[in-house]
């Protein structure tokens, strides 16, 4: 990857010239530590008319049609300028921010190298950080009520005016097809080394002791229990932005993935990766825990705006989806790994399997605190 990287910095400057005045461009440097697109912060002179901008390559290996995910950002964007514009009560004393596209000096929403590469750029947050790990309940709170206020903002925004940008998007049973043909496609080459690994053995059969229990939600929505909302569809902790003066959340950044789906979706990837203060790059896998405290102040915060709009059978579904996502997204990279690491960056060789590890301890300690839980959930509903 740095080898790639390496040979990108060449362009950067050329590329960043088509979306703003070469002379005005003063430096450019990585930003983030996503596993899928390439994103740069481009810092600019005094004299312009922002601060920075950012600049991203998107993954069209996972991002097959990039239009459908410009079209979304655009249709995201308008939609919440002009609930922003009402100035709604909700956000009285704290400002609300959400990246804007920013047009190529030709006036399109983005570019496309001769090799097909993508490239677009948004608006930069400023006076705004995010953090890998919750610092305390009020930090947990404010990043909860992020994800809440973002939804109430979308709420009302038709799903019809949404693409499906990636088709499956956190539809468990068709990740748990994909890890199945996996094992059946490449049953020879996987046998002769990965299969007699005892953490892959391990892995293995935690998924298959979980297997009747991965189409919950969508067999909720199948029966009309759960509606299909906007969502941003990948919520983790580095994705809200906090006011770096008040704390207080300001917006949520890597928009790629906003499309139609169940806010439980949001709602368990939130928790998975907040309430594992390790993080899903730690190797000391054995001492993955969730933090069930943590659990219970960041809905307690995404419940502030949640309220609105969430039903009875919406808080019904709660527990599962916060137990699915983990084991999900264990699934997912546990299939990368199998299949030679193609969807997520890697830095090593096992990363993907460590990480698949990682995500089935927390579903596992999930699992343990099944019934403590279900009683937070219970005590937020307000059905007591």
């Amino acid at each position: 990857m740095a080898d790639a990287i390496s040979r990108l910095d060449l362009s950067l400057d050329a590329i960043a010239g088509l979306f703003h005045p070469p002379e005005q461009i003063i430096s450019i440097e990585m930003l983030g530590s996503g596993n899928v697109n390439d994103t740069f912060l481009v810092t600019l002179a005094a004299n312009a008319d922002c601060q920075a901008f950012v600049m991203q390559r998107l993954n069209t290996n996972v991002f097959e049609k990039p239009e459908l995910v410009m079209r979304n950002l655009l249709a995201l964007g308008t939609h919440v300028q002009q609930r922003l514009a009402s100035n709604p009560p909700e956000l009285a004393g704290r400002r609300w921010e959400i990246p804007k596209v920013l047009q190529t000096r030709d006036a399109k929403d983005h570019w496309v190298e001769c090799n097909g590469e993508f490239w677009r750029s948004i608006s930069f947050i400023g006076e705004a950080t995010t953090s890998d790990v919750i610092s305390d309940a009020e930090h947990a709170q404010e990043v909860g009520y992020g994800l809440g206020m973002f939804h109430h903002l979308i709420s009302d925004l038709p799903v019809s005016d949404l693409e499906d940008t990636v088709e499956g998007f956190h539809i468990t049973p068709i990740y748990l097809d994909r890890y199945d043909a996996v094992l059946d496609q490449q049953a020879e080459r996987l046998s002769d080394h990965l299969l007699k690994d005892a953490r892959v053995k391990g892995a293995i059969a935690f998924i298959e002791s979980r297997r009747k229990d991965v189409d919950i939600l969508e067999a909720a929505s199948e029966r009309g229990e759960l509606q299909r909302r906007p969502i941003h569809g990948d919520p983790k902790i580095n994705n809200v932005m906090l006011d770096q003066f008040s704390g207080l959340a300001v917006g949520l950044i890597d928009l790629d993935t906003v499309k139609p789906g169940l806010v439980h979706y949001d709602i368990g990837d939130c928790l998975r990766s907040c309430c594992n203060s390790l993080g899903e790059e730690t190797l000391e896998i054995e001492s993955v825990t969730f933090d069930l405290d943590l659990c219970r102040a960041i809905l307690e915060g995404y419940l502030t705006m949640g309220r609105s709009f969430l039903t009875k059978q919406d808080f019904r579904y709660l527990p599962d989806c916060i137990r699915l996502i983990p084991f999900e997204l264990g699934l997912r990279f546990l299939t990368d790994y199998l299949e030679g690491d193609h969807y997520f960056k890697t830095e090593r060789p096992s990363q993907n399997l460590d990480r698949a590890l990682v995500q089935f301890a927390l579903t596992h300690s999930i699992e343990s605190q099944w019934d403590e839980l279900q009683l937070v959930i219970h005590e937020l509903s307000g059905e007591v």
